[in-house]
C-alpha cells in the first residue's frame, strides 16, 4: 500500500495538465467552460486528499514501511538521486492534513473565481501548487523535496501577479520572488554539503549519519536549511515578502499564506531534527530569530487596519513562535502548533471576505470618522506603556523595506549603472562597431535591396535608375540616401557616427510623415503623371 504515495502529487499534476493544455488549444476557454475546469480540478485534489487519508490509516495501523522507492533517476559516480517518498509518520500526517485544506480551498474558490478573468489560469497554477506542496512533504531527498519547493515558488509568484495589469501587484510579486530566491540559494548549499559530508541526498541518510558530522559540519548544514526555512516561512529579516503577496486573490492568500505554502519552512526544520539537535548554534539562532519574528508580527500587526494585513502579520507571529519551540526542543509542540495553525488561520483568510460583507454598515461608518492615529496608539497602549516611537516604528514595519533596500537594492542599481557606463564610454569607444555585426548588417540590408528589385552596382554609388524629371529627382535622392548609409551605417567607425544616422533618421522619418499627408501625397501623384506624359 506504500505505492499509493505516488498518486497523492500526482492527481494534482495531471489536473494542472489537463486544464493547461485544454485552455492552450482553446478546448477550455470563457465562461462556458468554467464548470469543466472546476470539476477537473475538484475531482483530482479530492481524490488526492482520500489517498492521502488512505495512507494515513495504514500508516496509523501500523501497516507501511515507512519508505518507497520508484527507481533511480541519475546515477554519477558516488551520487544517487532516486525517485522516493516518505511513507510513514509527521510527512504523511502533514500530507493529509494539506490535502484536505487545498481540497477545501479548490470548492471555495469554484463560485469565488466565477466570472472573474483568468479563472481557468488560477484553477491551472492552485492544481500545479498542490501537486508541488504534497511533493515537498512527501518527497524521501533533497532533490525532490526542493523541485516542490521551486515550483510552489514560482506558483506564489503567478498568483500574486494575478491582476499583472497591475504595477503594483507585478512589482510585489517581483519583489517576492526575488526574496525567496536567496532561501533558495541557502537549500542548494546545505543540500551541496550534505552530500559533500555525508555522501547521499536522501533525507533518512542524512538525519541517521548526523553523528558522524562534526559539530561545525553540522552547524553549517543545519545554518544553511535554516536560512531557507526563514526565507519560505517570512522570518527576520525576510517577513516583509509576506505583506507584499496579500495583492492576490482571496484563495491564493488561504492557501499559501494562511494554511499550507508559509509552513514549508517550519517543516524543513522539523524534518532535519537531528542535524539541528547536532548543531547548539543552529538551534539558537533558529530560536533567537523565531523570538524576534514573533514581536514584530505582535507589534506590527496591532496598527493594522485592513483584514488580509492584520491576519498576515498574526500569521508571521505564530511561525515566529514555531521556530522558537523548534530553537528550544520542543519538535512535537511545534508539529502540533504547525498543525493547529495550518486549520485556524486558513479559515480565517476565508471567511475574511463574508465578515467584510456581513459587517453591520452602521460599524464601518463610526469606525471611519474615529482618527486612526487615536485608535491605534489606544491599541498599543493596552499592552503597557509604549513609547511614541514604538508606535511610529510599527506604522511603518520597523522600516525593513527601506533598509533592504538601502543595503541590497541600492548598491546593486548603483553597480549596473557603474558597468553600463563603463561599457558605453569605454568599453564601445575602444573597441568601436563589431566588424561581424557590420558585415551582417551589410549583407542584410543587399539581401533586402535584392528583394525588393534594386539595381545595384558594385563600381558606383547608382542605387536605382529612373526616367522622366520625377526619376531623376528619385533616383538622385535614393543615391544619396544610399551613399549616406553606406558610409556612416554599414561602415560606421564608432557609436557616435551610428548615433547621428539615428538622429538623422528620426528627421527623416517626421519629412517622410509631412510628405505622405493626404494633400501632398495626391499632389505628388499629379505631378508624376503630368511628367509621365
Amino acid at each position: 500500500m506504500d505505492a499509493l504515495v505516488v498518486l497523492i502529487p500526482l492527481m494534482p499534476l495531471i489536473a494542472a495538465s489537463a486544464i493547461g493544455m485544454g485552455h492552450l488549444f482553446g478546448v477550455i476557454s470563457g465562461e462556458a467552460d468554467e464548470s469543466i475546469t472546476a470539476d477537473i480540478a475538484n475531482w483530482t485534489i479530492s481524490m488526492s486528499s482520500l489517498l492521502a487519508l488512505t495512507l494515513l490509516g495504514i500508516d496509523l495501523w501500523g501497516k507501511n514501511t515507512g519508505f518507497y522507492t520508484v527507481g533511480h533517476w541519475l546515477n554519477s559516480d558516488t551520487l544517487d538521486i532516486q525517485i522516493n517518498f516518505i511513507t510513514g509518520g509527521f510527512n504523511v500526517r502533514l500530507a493529509a492534513l494539506f490535502s484536505i485544506l487545498l481540497t477545501i480551498v479548490t470548492h471555495f474558490s469554484v463560485n469565488y473565481m466565477h466570472r472573474e478573468a483568468g479563472y481557468h489560469r488560477f484553477f491551472f497554477i492552485l492544481s500545479l501548487f498542490s501537486s508541488a506542496i504534497l511533493l515537498l512533504v512527501l518527497s524521501g531527498n533533497a532533490v525532490g523535496t526542493f523541485i516542490g519547493w521551486e515550483v510552489a515558488g514560482v506558483c506564489s509568484y503567478f498568483l500574486i501577479a494575478y491582476a499583472y495589469d497591475r504595477p503594483v501587484a507585478v512589482a510585489n510579486a517581483t519583489r517576492v520572488f526575488v526574496t525567496n530566491r536567496i532561501g533558495d540559494a541557502a537549500f542548494v548549499l546545505g543540500a551541496g554539503l550534505s552530500y559533500a559530508w555525508l555522501d547521499s541526498v536522501n533525507w533518512s541518510n542524512i538525519n541517521a549519519a548526523s553523528e558522524q558530522l562534526t559539530p561545525g559540519e553540522a552547524t553549517a548544514i543545519a545554518l544553511c536549511f535554516a536560512v531557507a526555512a526563514f526565507a519560505k516561512s517570512a522570518q527576520l529579516p525576510f517577513t516583509p515578502w509576506l505583506a507584499r503577496a496579500m495583492e492576490g486573490p482571496t484563495p491564493s492568500s488561504a492557501v499559501f499564506y494562511g494554511a499550507v505554502m508559509v509552513h514549508a519552512g517550519v517543516y524543513l526544520v522539523i524534518l532535519l531534527r537531528p542535524i539541528f539537535e547536532h548543531a547548539p548554534l543552529a538551534m539558537a539562532v533558529v530560536a533567537i530569530v523565531g523570538l524576534m519574528t514573533a514581536v514584530y508580527g505582535f507589534v506590527v500587526g496591532l496598527t493594522q487596519t485592513d483584514v488580509k494585513s492584520s491576519l498576515i502579520f498574526a500569521a508571521s507571529g505564530q511561525l515566529g513562535l514555531m521556530f522558537l519551540e523548534c530553537g528550544l526542543g520542543l519538535w512535537q509542540l511545534a508539529g502540533w502548533h504547525l498543525c493547529a495553525h495550518a486549520v485556524v488561520r486558513g479559515y480565517q483568510f476565508l471567511t475574511a471576505p463574508s465578515l467584510m460583507h456581513n459587517m453591520p454598515s452602521h460599524y464601518i461608518e463610526s469606525s471611519r470618522r474615529k482618527a486612526p492615529d487615536h485608535d491605534h496608539s489606544r491599541r498599543l497602549r493596552r499592552v503597557g506603556d509604549v513609547p511614541a516611537w514604538v508606535y511610529v516604528a510599527s506604522l511603518q514595519r520597523f522600516w525593513l523595506d527601506q533598509i533592504t533596500d538601502w543595503a541590497l537594492v541600492k548598491p546593486v542599481r548603483g553597480l549596473a549603472h557603474d558597468l553600463s557606463y563603463f561599457d558605453d564610454h569605454i568599453v564601445d569607444r575602444i573597441m568601436g562597431a563589431p566588424a561581424p555585426a557590420i558585415r551582417t548588417i551589410s549583407s542584410l540590408a543587399q539581401l533586402e535591396e535584392q528583394m525588393i528589385g534594386a539595381q545595384l552596382d558594385n563600381d558606383s554609388d547608382n542605387f536605382a535608375q529612373g526616367s522622366g524629371l520625377a526619376g531623376k529627382l528619385t533616383e538622385w535622392m535614393a543615391a544619396v540616401l544610399h551613399w549616406f548609409e553606406d558610409r556612416f551605417v554599414l561602415r560606421g567607425i564608432g557609436k557616435n557616427s551610428i548615433n547621428y544616422g539615428r538622429e538623422l533618421g528620426h528627421i527623416a522619418n517626421k519629412f517622410e510623415q509631412s510628405v505622405l499627408r493626404p494633400r501632398y501625397l495626391v499632389l505628388f501623384v499629379f505631378i508624376t503623371l503630368l511628367v509621365a506624359f
